[in-house]
């Protein structure tokens, strides 16, 4: 059901998800895959899952993909973020849902990252008609388990903090 709060809540998450892709995208880093990036639009879209439900957090990462596609100005890069971001998305709702008793925030995190990761591969070789950017899978999965533990940390301890002053998410 959507209602005022909620529509502002999820308004707020897609700002916030959007402006951390956009700062994610400027930063480059000498000598690593153009894949490599901190991740840090992922936890909205974990800390979306924990508290919006599935629905709304495949919702934001939608519009986050194409809000930062439109504002970067590249439309092949929707293609990278919105497969990743879903494969991702799916993956972490999938194991909340059915796991959080067994698998932390951080490391259903951990496993996001992974598989964002993955479904960004998947994309570029489709698009160059060539399994040999598998060569990147190392590195990757390497940044990814980093990163997706640094993301699964911030968004812990964001979700704890903001379960401490009883906010509502919905009316």
């Amino acid at each position: 059901m959507f209602n005022t709060r909620r529509m502002a809540v999820i308004a707020v998450f897609v700002a916030l998800a959007t402006v951390l892709n956009i700062v994610e995208r400027s930063v480059l880093v000498p000598g690593l895959p153009p894949g490599v990036k901190p991740g840090l639009a992922n936890v909205m879209t974990l800390l979306s899952i924990l508290t919006l439900g599935f629905r709304d957090a495949f919702f934001i990462v939608a519009v986050r993909c194409f809000m930062g596609a439109l504002i970067a100005g590249n439309p092949v890069s929707f293609l990278f973020s919105f497969t990743g971001g879903v494969f991702s998305t799916l993956v972490m709702v999938v194991m909340w849902r059915y796991f959080n008793k067994v698998v932390s925030i951080v490391k259903i995190s951990m496993v996001g990252a992974v598989c964002h990761n993955l479904g960004q591969l998947f994309i570029a070789a489709l698009l160059v008609r060539s399994w040999q950017v598998y060569v990147f899978l190392p590195v990757l999965m390497l940044s990814a388990v980093i990163t997706g533990y640094i993301v699964g940390v911030l968004t812990r301890q964001l979700y704890l903090s903001l379960n401490q002053r009883n906010l509502r998410w919905t009316d």
